[in-house]
């Protein structure tokens, strides 16, 4: 059935293609100017950074530096620490591809993988505050609640997800290695990093292009529904969606609590981009989204409660 929905959904793509090639074109070039003059510069250096430390000794330096605080907090190993602050400060997907290469290097089990992927695969600090606050939103002096509660509501649903995932905090994995987990067959040389980078990197552009084209589609359908043009167009992808429900004649709070929410969901764009980071493991990818989902609900609802207390 999958594959079968797969292939319909790619032959009407192709169709709309040749049914409307200017939009397609426009998509392309879109996604393209998004990807070369946004994504490219910030996500590629700390693809090939994460590369560098995740597959030479330096992980295991710092594991040992950021481990005693993260460890003790979230419950996991050092190795685990390190694809958290990855996680959290890089943005999606880092969080994806640092956790699934832990894992095929064997510092993870699959367990500990799937309770990381739960919450640290969010979108970065420093999107949230210059596009979604200050571009989109206009509440520059709303910065710091704003982001509070993007960035602490995975931070307190990791405390649900480690009883569901059983979590115990053991490190057992670093301590069999005795500290370390990286052996000289298995540390990538500087060529490598590199290349490995831009396949990734690549692999994310085709991506943005691919939803940017199905974007131009949206924006050919006359205006629907509220709960199609507020909710469901803007989750494609983040940027687009953001400005989207921003430019709609929305209430304020309306509008704060949808952004807040798509943020923290990140859009199906990341999600496809996040399974094709994961697609060499066994993570299970439909949790994932069930996760991200529970987690844009949970961030709509501190939104609404920072509104009526503000």
């Amino acid at each position: 059935m999958k594959r079968y929905f797969f292939a319909i959904c790619s032959i009407l793509f192709f169709i709309s293609m040749l049914a409307f090639p200017q939009s397609a074109f426009q998509g392309a070039k879109t996604g393209l100017l998004l990807w070369f003059n946004t994504v490219l510069p910030t996500l590629l250096p700390f693809i090939i950074i994460s590369n560098l430390l995740v597959h030479s000794s330096a992980i295991d330096v710092a594991a040992r530096i950021i481990s005693p605080v993260l460890c003790r907090f979230f419950k996991v190993t050092p190795y685990g620490a390190f694809a958290i602050l990855t996680g959290f400060l890089c943005g999606c997907p880092m969080g994806s591809k640092v956790t699934a290469d832990l894992l095929k290097k064997g510092a993870l089990s699959k367990q500990e993988s799937c309770y990381l992927l739960s919450f640290c695969n969010n979108t970065s600090p420093m999107f949230i505050i210059s596009y979604v606050i200050w571009q989109n939103l206009k509440m520059p002096d709303q910065t710091a609640p704003l982001l509070m509660i993007v960035m602490l509501t995975p931070v307190l649903l990791s405390f649900v997800f480690r009883r569901i995932y059983h979590i115990s905090g053991e490190t057992s994995l670093w301590q069999k290695s005795g500290g370390s987990i990286t052996s000289d067959a298995e540390r990538m040389t500087l060529d490598g990093c590199i290349m490995n980078g831009f396949e990734t990197i690549t692999r994310i552009g085709g991506y943005i292009i691919l939803f940017s084209i199905l974007i131009s589609y949206v924006k050919m359908i006359p205006a629907g529904p509220p709960f199609l043009t507020a909710v469901l167009l803007p989750s494609l992808e983040l940027t687009f969606g953001a400005a989207m429900i921003c430019s709609q004649a929305l209430p304020k709070g309306t509008e704060l609590i949808l952004t807040l929410a798509l943020t923290s969901f990140g859009g199906w764009c990341a999600a496809a981009q996040t399974r094709a980071m994961l697609q060499d493991t066994d993570i299970p990818f439909l949790p994932y989204i069930i996760e991200k989902l529970a987690a844009a609900l949970v961030t709509s609802l501190f939104a609404y409660c920072y509104l009526m207390i503000r």
